[in-house]
């Protein structure tokens, strides 16, 4: 089972539940339609990886503040890149047919550790650096779910185990991840620095 950090414990989430198209300005990127439900998908524990590797196919990065949830809350926060081949992601959705491949492969979900969260939920905000140059920027006021609304609604479908994570959705300015990059992905209560994750594009071994 591949592990997230929290605090000075690891733990192996069962599963991470995603949330497509909560932003705005990032469903007018990809020029999809605004969602009338949360759009909600699942990677599972293989997915989860420390490491921002490249192949032969289109890789996009997309930042997202991220929840880890124990006893059915949000106990732990901490930043997420949600890796997808973007061209594979555009081809099944022109065919109406699921995202798995383009979104839930192996090392598609890559965090930093994970800290209490001892901030109020709708003061976080996200910040993404890329070679020093910031290419997202974004935070809860600017979802249209929040997370406690999101919360409520996975768990009417879904059971959430203990170190299971919620990845919240991506703000504008997704891109293609070169090999050599340096990202630095933060997120922050207001001005405050709650957490950050930093990570070198590398290519497959």
């Amino acid at each position: 089972m591949n592990l997230v950090r929290f605090g000075a414990r690891e733990l192996a989430p069962s599963k991470v539940v995603c949330i497509g198209r909560n932003y705005a300005e990032h469903i007018s990127e990809l020029g999809s339609e605004f969602p009338d439900d949360p759009v909600i998908f699942i990677k599972p524990n293989s997915a989860i990886s420390d490491q921002v590797a490249v192949g032969p196919d289109v890789l996009h990065y997309e930042g997202e503040i991220c929840f880890l949830l124990e006893r059915g809350t949000f106990a732990g926060i901490g930043f997420g890149l949600d890796l997808t081949r973007r061209v594979v992601q555009s081809r099944l959705k022109e065919k109406g047919l699921p995202w798995e491949r383009a979104k839930a492969f192996d090392g598609a979900a890559i965090f930093s550790a994970f800290v209490p969260l001892e901030a109020k939920v709708e003061d976080l905000r996200l910040s993404l650096m890329i070679d020093g140059a910031q290419v997202q920027a974004g935070g809860v006021d600017q979802m249209i779910y929040g997370p406690e609304d999101l919360l409520r609604e996975i768990q009417s479908t879904f059971t959430l185990e203990d170190g299971d994570v919620l990845m919240s959705g991506t703000p504008k300015g997704v891109g293609e991840i070169r090999a050599g990059s340096e990202f630095v992905g933060r997120v922050y209560a207001g001005d405050r620095l709650l957490v950050e994750g930093r990570w070198i594009a590398r290519t497959y071994d």
